[in-house]
């Protein structure tokens, strides 16, 4: 089956993205991620300068991680990243201040919309 994940959920302060990551990993095991679409607060999963403790678990390089080794693209809400001060070379103001982690990439809603489109299952967190 094709999937698409939605993680509506902050980086950090809930278990939402952490448990979205860990439904990747059990999904790709079995069935195909077409897309993850970062959304509202689950921007910051995407935000390079997100510096957890040495001692905590980093979910940003995770996602990257997880991203490189299955080939699933990793897709921040356009509009949703530039509200909350996400940018990518192409949206920033000023290019010393690009915050857009690697391997993430600032898509619209007719990307998301497309990969909805080819999907068996959509799960939201």
């Amino acid at each position: 089956m094709d999937y698409v994940l939605v993680v509506k959920q902050p980086v950090y302060g809930s278990q939402g993205a952490f448990l979205a990551y860990q439904l990747a990993q059990e999904l790709v095991q079995k069935h195909r991620i077409c897309q993850i679409f970062f959304y509202q607060e689950g921007i910051s999963n995407g935000n390079a300068l997100v510096y957890p403790a040495n001692d905590e678990f980093n979910l940003v390089n995770a996602w990257q991680d997880f991203a490189r080794r299955h080939n699933v693209p990793l897709h921040l809400c356009v509009a949703a990243a530039q509200r909350r001060g996400v940018v990518d070379e192409a949206s920033a103001a000023d290019k010393s201040a690009v915050n857009l982690a690697n391997v993430f990439q600032l898509a619209g809603l007719g990307e998301f919309s497309q990969a909805l489109l080819r999907a068996d299952r959509v799960i939201t967190l």
